[in-house]
């Protein structure tokens, strides 16, 4: 009798002990790092700070951009933002197809680059500040750049079309 009562005592204790760790390892899991669903440093799309299904922004030194739209979300997030970004790009082919993983290149008027990244998507918008620019943009081994000025209010915009994918 008294063996079957310190075994019932034994697993009620071990019981309560895994629950309450458990408890606690959810607790803990669900404690806020000030982002929503991913760390800062992820740069995907899903449940990241900025919210209907914009992707993560990213920064290269002083310069912010983000880039994708290959979902219907994210695309129609990317283009409704456009008006609130300096600098707005977009990366097409034969037929409209939307186009990922252009490289592009920033320099400014004095030839120094700004930003040197690849983007995920058709879209990619660039924050600026005030000035002329030029945009280098490479998919594949077909190079194109265009000049743009970025203005004090308001924003600029640059397509790239490429005939051969």
């Amino acid at each position: 009798m008294k063996t079957q009562r310190n075994q019932r005592r034994i697993v009620a204790a071990a019981l309560c002990a895994a629950l309450t760790l458990g408890l606690a390892g959810g607790a803990y899991a669900q404690q806020s790092n000030g982002t929503t669903g991913g760390t800062t440093t992820d740069d995907t799309s899903a449940g990241n700070d900025n919210g209907g299904g914009m992707p993560q922004i990213q920064h290269k030194g002083d310069v912010a951009f983000v880039s994708g739209g290959v979902g219907q979300d994210e695309s129609k997030a990317l283009q409704h933002a456009q008006s609130q970004w300096p600098l707005s790009l977009r990366f097409t082919g034969p037929g409209s197809d939307f186009l990922a993983d252009v490289h592009v290149r920033v320099v400014d008027a004095h030839d120094g680059e700004v930003l040197s990244a690849t983007s995920r998507g058709p879209y990619m918008l660039v924050k600026l500040r005030p000035g002329r620019y030029t945009v280098h943009a490479q998919y594949k081994d077909r190079d194109q750049s265009k000049a743009v000025t970025i203005p004090a209010k308001g924003s600029a915009k640059a397509d790239f079309y490429w005939t051969t994918q």
